[in-house]
């Protein structure tokens, strides 16, 4: 743009983006979780996951992505990982082309043993926030 004065207009927020807000909180809550669930070898998202595949088993992939609210493809990676880590197996389901997911010996020693953990971190957070906060806060992300 030789000759031509390149101007960058911007627009001056009146209150932070409800978008960026959330994600930085979830950075911090998450790293709260993951410090808790470090000796079990995983972190919150591979917990919940673990937790979905528990309640559900033995799950398909499809059916797993609904519960987390997940597309199946990043499911199936998620997946994935936990099965090379020993917590979960692949098989077939009723539908020879659908995979399903049931958890190892391995995945339910993760599961009790971070039980207790995960009760620390939900501790944690509620002792930071208060009780009343916390309540609050369930409720008003409810409703998103």
């Amino acid at each position: 743009m030789i000759g031509r004065e390149l101007r960058v207009y911007t627009r001056v927020m009146e209150s932070p983006c409800f978008c960026s807000v959330l994600k930085a909180a979830t950075r911090r809550v998450s790293a709260i979780y993951d410090a808790a669930l470090e000796p079990v070898g995983v972190n919150i998202a591979q917990f919940s996951l673990l937790r979905r595949i528990v309640r559900a088993e033995p799950v398909t992939l499809t059916e797993l992505g609904r519960m987390a609210e997940l597309d199946r493809s990043t499911v199936g990676r998620n997946v994935r990982v936990l099965e090379r880590m020993g917590l979960v197996a692949l098989g077939r389901g009723e539908d020879q082309r659908e995979a399903t997911v049931t958890l190892t010996e391995g995945g339910r020693k993760v599961l009790r043993e971070g039980g207790p953990l995960w009760d620390q971190a939900q501790n944690t957070v509620e002792a930071r926030l208060g009780t009343g906060t916390t309540r609050d806060l369930r409720a008003l992300l409810n409703e998103l």
